[in-house]
């Protein structure tokens, strides 16, 4: 009995279409992962860069960071973490720990400027009449001050949220097994880019998406509240 050539090809691509969507969706947790933990060091350390900066506190050492942050490649910062800081100082990261780390500083150099626009742009008499009522620099940030400004600056968040997202690809020139990396080992093994990397860029696609949902949702809630 005869078999169809042209049936059998195509149940073999696709077969191997969602082999390979498997084996590259699997970077997913490694992508999620660094995101995560950028996304938290970003957002502490960015915030205590644009108070202290707001307030003169090591004004000129936080601007100076913050500048050589912002003026240096990514992929560079990832190198330094890596390579340099085990010959300093004798301790080897492991390569999540080096991502989540260098993504993290270079999100807080954004996230810190993104916040301080939005302290800015407060009306001055914020500041001033939690001044007369006396309340504690502490509770003023916290109760006060910082709540509207993370609601006026939300979108320009979520922006970098989807930005550092993307970003975590460059985990793959270091050996990290993302999604990227994952895509690049398929596309070496069968000298064919255009599956694999297409597949990666929909996975990402949809990671973009969802995260946009949920920043939708987060907003709407806000505004409705």
């Amino acid at each position: 009995m005869s078999c169809n050539p042209l049936r059998v090809g195509g149940v073999s691509s696709v077969n191997r279409i969602i082999s390979d969507f498997t084996y590259i969706g699997s970077g997913v947790a490694l992508t999620l992962k660094l995101l995560g933990g950028s996304v938290l060091i970003g957002l502490i350390l960015g915030t205590v860069f644009a108070v202290t900066r707001y307030c003169g506190i090591c004004k000129t050492l936080v601007r100076c960071i913050v500048s050589v942050i912002r003026g240096t490649p990514i992929v560079l910062q990832l190198s330094i973490v890596y390579f340099i800081i085990p010959q300093v100082f004798g301790y080897k990261l492991d390569v999540i720990s080096t991502g989540i780390i260098a993504f993290g500083f270079n999100s807080a150099a954004y996230v810190s400027e993104i916040l301080r626009a939005g302290i800015e742009s407060l009306p001055k008499g914020q500041f001033e009449a939690a001044q007369s009522l006396s309340i504690p620099r502490f509770y003023m940030w916290r109760d006060i001050i910082l709540p509207q400004v993370l609601m006026n600056i939300f979108p320009a968040l979520i922006n970098e949220v989807v930005t550092l997202l993307k970003e975590t690809a460059l985990i793959s020139t270091i050996g990290g097994m993302d999604i990227m990396r994952r895509s690049q080992i398929i596309a070496a093994e069968r000298y064919e880019y255009f599956i694999p990397l297409c597949t990666a860029a929909g996975v990402y696609y949809i990671l973009v998406l969802t995260i946009e949902y949920i920043g939708r949702k987060v907003e709407e809630r806000k505004i409705a509240c």
